[in-house]
């Protein structure tokens, strides 16, 4: 059986004409022309819908069966895949016209790429995509295209993550969330290393994601080390949990830089083989310890802990003893700073709303495919952090107390 040929959308008589009519010479002069019939269809279709949203057509002014009409237009930018096109939007009087086609606030009309990477980065299943463009558009689009749309994104994250970094960070939290993923025909745990900074004008951003094998130190010390080789010369504190082997990695890559071990996993392993019924009492009872006013006044709390529970659970009042230094950071500083450092909850908080997101995917087919999600889930979290973190100015100046000589360079 012939295959059946596409129908022309212009004989090659009116394409000569069309060459002609528009004095095309060159490739740049066809993408201009199309550009300009892109622009012309997208105002025509514009105007369309104003005709259907008021009921009738410009200048049919017997036909009207509404006191609402026509108000002018507003002019409005967009991105498109032949460049930037000015468009203008029609408006009516009641300010009820909301067009479809450019909808409010999207300044982006580039098409179905932008689509499939905007579902994606929303943890949209590669199914429930598919769905989605066939009803809204009538189109069919394979697994492999969408993997190959989202690959286009590979380039970005690798610029992303190898650049350049601030020379000193006031605060820097570490931390790890677990994915499974599929690895040489078996479904393997990979943990994705993550490290928030606040720099020196209080601004959080996420400084990378690395996928590794489960969470170990001799891991973050590649990490700490990609740091140091993008720039970052010095951090005063680093909030961490309670790794073992976190504290002589980071030692090994910033001596001077101070380790406050996160409080709430540290209560998170102690309670961990508490009897059920002995919980909530447990739970309360190690509250003065990392509630106390001083360092001091924390380990008199944990001496009538152990008092109260070493005998029952011996472990807990050594798991704290044996972490204290670490764990007890945090009571030499000002109440801002305490607030800040005492938990890793900042990087806690953005893992949230990553699984929120991820929570779909039982398992990742690859690790590029695990990176792909983060990092977009990762841009659309960053854009909510357009704001210095609360007292920062106070808080800049009490570090100065501490690391004056570190800080100084960043004071007003």
């Amino acid at each position: 059986m012939a295959k059946s040929k596409k129908p022309r959308i212009m004989s090659q008589e009116q394409v000569r004409q069309f060459i002609k009519e528009n004095e095309i010479q060159s490739v740049e002069d066809i993408q201009t022309v199309l550009k300009d019939m892109f622009a012309e269809t997208l105002q025509g279709m514009l105007e369309a819908e104003m005709d259907t949203h008021l009921g009738y057509q410009k200048h049919e002014d017997d036909k009207k069966d509404t006191t609402n009409r026509r108000n002018g237009h507003s002019a409005k930018t967009v991105r498109s895949d032949y460049g930037e096109v000015e468009l203008e939007i029609p408006r009516d009087r009641e300010g009820e016209f909301g067009p479809l086609i450019v909808k409010k606030g999207q300044r982006n009309v580039t098409g179905i790429e932008e689509q499939i990477i905007s579902l994606y980065a929303k943890g949209v299943s590669t199914r429930d995509i598919q769905g989605h463009l066939e009803q809204l558009y009538g189109i069919e689009v394979s697994p492999t295209l969408i993997s190959n749309i989202t690959n286009k994104i590979m380039p970005t994250i690798k610029e992303w993550q190898s650049r350049p970094l601030m020379r000193t960070y006031a605060v820097v939290f570490l931390d790890a969330i677990h994915y499974k993923v599929k690895q040489d025909g078996m479904i393997v745990n990979k943990a994705a290393y993550m490290v928030i900074g606040i720099d020196m004008d209080g601004h959080k951003d996420v400084l990378g994601i690395w996928i590794g094998e489960n969470e170990t130190a001799k891991f973050w010390l590649v990490v700490l080390n990609e740091l140091k080789n993008r720039g970052v010369e010095d951090i005063l504190i680093i909030s961490v949990d309670n790794l073992k082997g976190f504290s002589e990695a980071i030692a090994a890559c910033y001596p001077h830089t101070e380790v406050q071990k996160c409080i709430v996993h540290q209560i998170r392993n102690s309670v961990r083989y508490v009897n059920y019924k002995d919980l909530r009492k447990v739970t309360t009872d190690l509250k003065p310890i990392y509630q106390a006013p001083s360092e001091e006044a924390g380990l008199e709390a944990l001496n009538q802990f152990e008092a109260i529970w070493g005998s029952k659970y011996p472990l807990i009042t050594s798991s704290w003893r044996n972490n204290w230094a670490e764990l007890a950071t945090f009571f030499k500083y000002p109440p801002e700073i305490r607030k800040i450092i005492y938990t890793t909850n900042i990087i806690e908080s953005y893992h949230r709303q990553l699984r929120k997101v991820t929570k779909g995917k039982a398992i990742f087919p690859t690790d590029d495919a695990l990176m792909k999600m983060l990092y977009l889930v990762t841009q659309d979290v960053m854009k909510k952090w357009n704001g210095r973190v609360r007292n920062w100015g106070q808080i800049l100046l009490q570090l100065s107390v501490f690391f004056p000589e570190r800080v100084a360079g960043y004071l007003p």
